[in-house]
């Protein structure tokens, strides 16, 4: 009993899931359509994601705002080098490490410098975004149709599609590295107290910039998913879709504060986010109603948390 309180949130999260999916298909029966389900699916994979990325990053006590303007603007320069002749295998080959050095000067601003995240995030958010839109302006650039439509890859006779392997492969990956190593070990401990942490021997500052490197390659890998599923880059590319992935992330029981956090509970959140989604889209409600429910998912998990640390405490 006592380790099944450990994962109360995440067993709201199922719980709500259930509810959400009991509630659309009841309001609307093509809602269970198995193959439009798993073809909607493919819509969330970046989410995804960008969601198993930003876990770790909030279990050490942080925030990454600025892993949609990461996504874009590798987007934005893996077409742009395609475009001046280079080979469009070798440009994919090098977004997770643009990715990467991107996140590194979040990661040096943060754990060099002890800047809040919050705050240098948001400034490289509008950074990395203005040079997507500097590189790109108002139009948009192909990609090569041999790269397109990832989304569409399937085993035969089945519904499962190649994003669906792909998130289920990096959520078990970050699930071991979080659980089960020492890296998750001092991720945990830096997310629930950083000076005792430093006390301790853990080196903060590595653990935090390897973070914010990993956020942002994956953020990369993320660029190439979109860009193959819509045939074109963007400057606009994942606006918004940060709140959805920390959404995500607080709905499914990791601790806004740090030092508490499970890979499967956000993968059961973003779920629940996208019955959500599905269920209202198929009953026609507009787009923007749909951005606010999910704000307030959002606030919801917040207060929830909020609250359950106090009682903690």
């Amino acid at each position: 009993m006592k380790k099944l309180r450990a994962f109360i949130p995440e067993l709201v999260a199922v719980g709500l899931l259930i509810v959400a999916f009991i509630v659309s298909a009841a309001r609307e029966p093509r809602f269970l359509d198995v193959a439009y389900l798993f073809d909607r699916s493919t819509l969330y994979t970046e989410t995804a994601l960008l969601a198993i990325a930003l876990t770790l990053v909030i279990v050490a006590g942080h925030i990454d705002l600025s892993c949609t303007a990461i996504l874009a603007l590798v987007g934005a320069i893996v077409t742009t080098l395609n475009s001046k002749g280079l080979p469009f295998g070798l440009c994919a080959a090098l977004a997770p490490v643009l990715g990467g050095l991107l996140g590194a000067v979040n990661g040096w601003l943060v754990a060099k410098r002890r800047l809040p995240s919050l705050v240098v995030t948001l400034g490289t958010m509008a950074l990395f975004r203005g040079g997507a839109q500097i590189l790109l302006g108002d139009h948009s650039l192909p990609v090569p149709e041999a790269f397109q439509h990832f989304e569409k890859l399937a085993i035969p006779r089945t519904y499962f599609h190649a994003p669906l392997f792909l998130t289920l492969g990096f959520a078990i990956a970050a699930g071991l590295l979080l659980h089960k190593t020492v890296f998750g070990r001092y991720v945990n401990a830096v997310g629930t107290n950083a000076e005792a942490a430093r006390y301790s021997g853990v080196p903060v500052p590595g653990v935090l910039m390897k973070l914010f490197v990993l956020s942002g390659a994956v953020a990369g890998i993320a660029a190439l998913t979109m860009l193959s599923r819509l045939g074109v880059a963007r400057f606009d590319h994942a606006r918004g879709l940060e709140l959805d992935a920390i959404t995500a992330v607080v709905l499914g029981g990791t601790s806004i504060f740090g030092g508490r956090g499970t890979i499967f509970g956000s993968l059961a959140a973003l779920l629940l986010i996208g019955v959500v989604q599905t269920g209202m889209g198929v009953a026609g409600v507009k787009a923007e109603n749909q951005v606010t429910a999910i704000g307030i998912l959002l606030l919801v998990a917040v207060l929830l948390a909020n609250l359950t640390a106090r009682k903690k405490r």
